[in-house]
């Protein structure tokens, strides 16, 4: 895996959005500028700052607990099963099944 190397800047804003600036989300900075030309180099290091911003590219990814994940497989795979057992049985009748066992194959699987 190739990591890259995302240009912080030594400060306190970047230092404090340094995980979403880099880590696992999406993130959205609006950056405010005044048009007072008492404020010139403030904003033109804001304008700066934003455009340094913009170049970070993060790939976002759901954290997931390898155990929640498997279960949450497993759910959608017995569901997946059952949903073809009974489309199985509305297709293919079994009499000597239904011989065998008090009920139909969809009270079986349903439970």
């Amino acid at each position: 895996r190739r990591h890259c190397y995302i240009p912080y800047r030594d400060s306190v804003l970047t230092w404090l959005l340094k995980d979403s600036l880099g880590g696992n989300s999406k993130t959205i900075m609006v950056a405010t500028i005044s048009p007072s030309s008492s404020s010139y180099s403030e904003t033109l290091s804001t304008l700066r700052y934003a455009a340094h911003a913009r170049n970070i590219v993060n790939k976002p990814r759901v954290n997931e607990d390898a155990s929640v994940k498997l279960i949450r497989e497993l759910r959608e795979e017995i569901n997946r099963l059952k949903n073809m057992l009974l489309s199985f049985e509305m297709r293919n009748p079994s009499p000597s099944f239904s011989e065998y066992r008090d009920g139909n194959l969809s009270d079986i699987v349903l439970q």
